[in-house]
């Protein structure tokens, strides 16, 4: 769905995507991972089982394997009316909207995490925020995920956590808040020190 072009607004946003929640960003706004493929998984085995048992060249398997490709189908689709919809939302709300450069191809390696990275659809994510930021007169910038999480955005100490650690709690400045949130204010201001530091628009 076409972004219209919008009037001009000062406001910019960090957005940090994640797995248990699909965003959260710099002003604490959390958008739930609504997990469509997690949702259909139970369907889609049920189906493909009965496509494996059935003969193959037969009236019953081509039936059985259209059932699988619909349910496919539907997967993908709510995949993309969700992320539309976020993209469109920020888009409308920010005029610089800061996200990482992640290496979404490399996370994916990880056998633990592949099939939930993929089911939220990052990539497409970031490419519908940059098309459409074109579009309305927005503008989109990556910065270096290197650190985000790992940095206390008050104070800029750094406080180590592993993945499982999902509060940030800063022994220097006491500052404690979502892993998450931290994130997106640390992608947030590296953005717009990025931007002071140049001009030069980045989009995807």
């Amino acid at each position: 769905v076409p972004v219209e072009k919008l009037s001009d607004t000062p406001a910019e946003i960090g957005i940090d995507v994640g797995i248990k929640s699909f965003c959260l960003d710099s002003e604490a706004n959390q958008i739930q991972n609504p997990k469509h493929l997690e949702k259909s998984l139970k369907l889609l085995r049920r189906r493909q089982r009965s496509l494996s048992r059935k003969k193959k060249g037969s009236r019953r398997r081509n039936k059985a394997r259209i059932l699988v490709a619909k349910a496919h189908e539907k997967v993908v689709n709510q995949r993309k009316d969700f992320l539309h919809k976020v993209a469109n939302l920020y888009i409308k709300a920010y005029n610089t909207i800061y996200v990482e450069d992640l290496n979404i191809k490399g996370m994916i390696r990880n056998r633990y995490l592949s099939r939930s990275i993929a089911d939220s659809s990052w990539g497409m994510f970031f490419n519908l925020l940059s098309y459409k930021a074109a579009e309305a007169g927005r503008t989109v910038v990556k910065v270096t995920p290197n650190g985000t999480s790992q940095i206390c955005s008050g104070c800029g100490e750094k406080v180590p956590k592993s993945l499982s650690v999902r509060v940030h709690q800063c022994p220097f400045c006491k500052l404690v808040l979502d892993r998450d949130h931290n994130a997106s204010l640390n992608i947030l201001r590296l953005g717009q020190s990025l931007q002071a530091l140049s001009t030069e628009r980045v989009f995807a």
